[in-house]
């Protein structure tokens, strides 16, 4: 059994916001996308979109040109489909082949789409990249995302949106490059490997695809219980019995180990390549405290109810919450320091004026505001603001 206090030293340090930075420069950035699976696209920018910030607070030096780099220029990450929107690496193409099937079956339903499909490629073929204004296919038709596809859908929709949605979906295009929430597509013919759009499904079947991706998901937290959780979204036909079966898989198959945490009921697991970072993480052994601003979608908060048992910190994403219901603010981030979660900050980039405006920090309650802490926020806000291209750091309060 561990305590609560080296559950939480062992998440961070697996996440790499304890010590000195595990990852460094672009290399760094792959390896967290290698390690978590996937990291989780949102195209708000209040202070950097949530993909950026996720690796803003782990990556040393980490610039928004790396992950667009490892993207668009190396092609060494794809934007798809799995936590929801999400940035995957591109070597993991093959393993999603059940969900790019299944959007092919789901645009087999909608009549006429077939024929939208082939003059989209045809003109993309001769024209290059295209946002969905720019491809000449006018009206709407009846479509659905295979995302939610569910059998039944009675309604119509921008028909070069959706065209270009559904093959992006089947994999034919990819995203060529986004501006801000506006994406542009082009054949991923042109831009992956055709070995690797050719490589078969890895797994057999259906409860295989599953195991990988609980384990996936249990590898993005570091430590997780087998419980409903916000963890597993995305995961298709994962109810109760598919989730404990996979548990079951992975133990006996050596892949995952039980940790029974003090405090917690039942037990929460880990992978066995994790083992070494756990013994660090219930050693004696120094480390370095950071001061790191996390985001809203950030995979170590992909469980609200986890890192509010193991760290006893309440956090919300209240962007869609009504601004007179709020308790923060419209886009506030957790706010690290040392073992635990200091508070919340609310900052955004004012890119007329050129610098960071730090509209509110909130601190927890029993946190002591203390010179040295004072000195790890400023220093972590300045960070932000370089991060920002962002001269200087203004203070409202």
């Amino acid at each position: 059994m561990i305590t609560k206090a080296q559950a939480r030293r062992f998440i961070l340090l697996h996440h790499g916001l304890l010590g000195e930075h595990r990852f460094i420069g672009k290399d760094g950035a792959y390896a967290y996308v290698r390690q978590a699976g996937c990291i989780q696209f949102d195209p708000v920018d209040v202070c950097g979109k949530n993909a950026e910030l996720t690796l803003q607070s782990r990556v040393k030096g980490m610039t928004k040109e790396m992950l667009h780099d490892l993207l668009y220029q190396d092609r060494l990450l794809a934007d798809y489909t799995d936590k929801q929107l999400a940035i995957i690496t591109t070597e993991d193409w093959p393993y999603f082949a059940r969900f790019r099937a299944k959007a092919v079956e789901c645009g087999r339903q909608f009549a006429g789409l077939a024929e939208l499909e082939a003059q989209a490629k045809a003109y993309i073929a001769e024209h290059g990249p295209v946002a969905a204004e720019e491809l000449p296919i006018e009206g709407k038709i009846e479509w659905h995302s295979a995302i939610h596809w569910s059998g039944n859908w009675n309604g119509l929709s921008n028909a070069a949106r959706s065209v270009l949605e559904q093959l992006y979906s089947a994999g034919e295009l990819v995203i060529h490059h986004k501006k801000g929430s506006r994406k542009v597509y082009d054949l991923a013919s042109r831009h992956l490997p055709q070995a690797l759009l050719d490589a078969p499904d890895p797994l057999e079947d259906d409860r295989a695809h599953i195991c990988w991706r609980v384990l996936r998901r249990i590898g993005a937290i570091g430590l997780l219980w087998n419980r409903p959780s916000d963890a597993w979204l995305g995961i298709g036909r994962l109810d109760t019995q598919a989730r404990n079966e996979a548990f079951a898989q992975l133990l006996a198959q050596g892949e995952i180990f039980p940790v029974e945490v003090e405090g917690i009921r039942g037990p929460m697991y880990c992978r066995e390549r994790d083992r070494q970072t756990l013994a660090l993480a219930v050693s004696d052994t120094a480390l370095k405290p950071r001061c790191e601003a996390i985001a809203p979608l950030d995979p170590m908060m992909w469980d609200r109810k986890l890192i509010r048992a193991l760290f006893g910190y309440e956090y919300s994403w209240e962007i869609y919450t009504p601004a007179e219901k709020r308790k923060y603010g419209y886009y506030v981030l957790p706010l690290l320091y040392g073992e635990g979660f200091a508070g919340r900050v609310e900052a955004a980039r004012d890119e007329k004026a050129g610098v960071l405006r730090v509209k509110h920090i909130w601190l927890e309650d029993g946190v002591r505001r203390t010179k040295k802490l004072d000195a790890a926020i400023c220093s972590c806000m300045k960070r932000l603001a370089k991060f920002n291209a962002c001269k200087e750091v203004l203070y409202d309060e």
